[in-house]
């Protein structure tokens, strides 16, 4: 751009540089107040009365029946996220009356897509926005999350781990008993160049494996993805840096518990038939050839491992992105997509709120697939599963004395 002028008075300067810095600030507004700030009053009123859906009358059900979340884990989502969404360029992103998005719309539109799995199409005309603004949105609410919340998604310390093994011996007489592993499917349509045999599952889906351990609350402890879905869940298991750190002495390496036996019962997770019995994983029992107190074994190790299947359920239930078929995913970014609803399922664990009880998957939430069969046993973990039997068969004895 040429100097200006020597002709030009002092005043025309001041008026020019006045003008543009007012067109500058007008452009780009940095008060999150001044843009699109009233998207809920507007987004109940086009929505709450959707054909087909039984969504609840009341306002504060209908707002978590929207976003999986009370208005106040919203507003800490919000503070959770808001400098990265502030800071970073807000061009492109405004809704049909040209108005910028605020946070809280920007928050609430990605979480409606993460929730209800819907078209980001579908997305944007409930919002009054273009398929491109969900598409950015989203992403940039991801990529925020996911490095603003990982704090709630971590292996517990000494402390809390001592609460979670006190609550599993509780609820299931499982002794030093640290959570619960299970793994889903994330299924999803690859273009033609993409496809091959590793990510071609066994019911010829094309899917993406997670690996997921629980404590006593349902909450993630840790999460493994990116695999590809034509593993079996013990091969993944054995890929994944948890196993690594076990195998080298550095996870579930706590404090050892005496049993009733007088016998050392090491720290463990509990999971199913699938995963190879190890000192550190224990497995149920083969339900050929039970001895009188395997079973009640069984029942209780069931019991517990129930919980990680429950929190795939309430996972994949609550965030529908994850439970429907996904159209050619960037496989590069799908695992972040999957980290986050995790991090949302802990936060809202966190926060107290409780999911819609219509939210969780009714079936299994890897329907249609059939439980694999992993035949490798560790001697070690034979022996720590007999003390484990022994320990709960010494209790009931004691119980039916009493």
């Amino acid at each position: 751009m040429a100097p200006p002028k020597k002709s030009k008075s002092k005043k025309t300067k001041k008026v020019t540089k006045k003008l543009k810095k007012s067109k500058s600030t007008s452009a780009a507004p940095k008060d999150p107040n001044s843009s699109d700030s009233d998207w809920w009053p507007s987004f109940w009123a086009k929505n709450s009365s959707t054909p087909g859906a039984t969504i609840p009358s009341d306002e504060e059900e209908g707002f978590k029946y929207f976003f999986r979340v009370s208005k106040k884990t919203f507003d800490y989502i919000c503070s959770l996220v808001r400098e990265d969404l502030v800071s970073r360029p807000p061009s492109g992103l405004i809704n049909i009356e040209g108005r910028l998005l605020s946070v809280e719309k920007q928050v609430a539109i990605a979480l409606r897509r993460l929730a209800s799995g819907e078209s980001q199409v579908s997305v944007g005309v409930a919002f009054g926005v273009g398929q491109s603004t969900v598409s950015q949105v989203t992403w940039r609410f991801i990529e925020a999350l996911e490095e603003r919340a990982k704090h709630h998604l971590k292996w517990p310390d000494s402390n809390r781990m001592e609460e979670i093994k006190s609550k599993f011996e509780e609820s299931f007489g499982l002794l030093n008993c640290c959570g619960a592993i299970d793994a889903t499917h994330i299924i999803m349509t690859l273009p033609a160049v993409q496809t091959s045999d590793d990510w071609c599952d066994q019911e010829n889906n094309y899917s993406m494996l997670v690996q997921g351990i629980v404590d006593h609350e349902m909450r993630f402890i840790d999460i493994v993805t990116g695999w590809p879905g034509g593993m079996n869940v013990s091969r993944l298991l054995k890929f994944s840096g948890f196993f690594k750190l076990c195998e080298a002495g550095q996870r579930l390496n706590g404090n050892v518990r005496i049993s009733s036996e007088e016998v050392e019962l090491r720290e463990y997770i509990v999971g199913g038939v699938g995963y190879p019995l190890l000192p550190w994983l224990i497995t149920p029992y083969e339900t050929n050839g039970l001895s009188a107190s395997m079973p009640t074994f069984n029942s209780l190790h069931e019991a517990a491992r129930s919980l990680a299947v429950k929190a795939f359920l309430q996972l994949k239930g609550g965030w529908r992105i994850l439970s429907k078929v996904m159209w050619r995913p960037d496989k590069r970014k799908l695992p972040s997509i999957i980290l986050v609803c995790c991090l949302l399922h802990n936060i809202i664990i966190d926060s107290g709120d409780q999911l819609h009880p219509d939210v969780a998957l009714s079936d299994h939430h890897d329907s249609g697939y059939g439980e694999q069969c992993c035949k490798q046993v560790d001697p070690m973990g034979r022996t720590m599963r007999e003390n484990l039997e022994k320990h709960l068969q010494h209790n009931q004895e004691k119980d039916l004395v009493k």
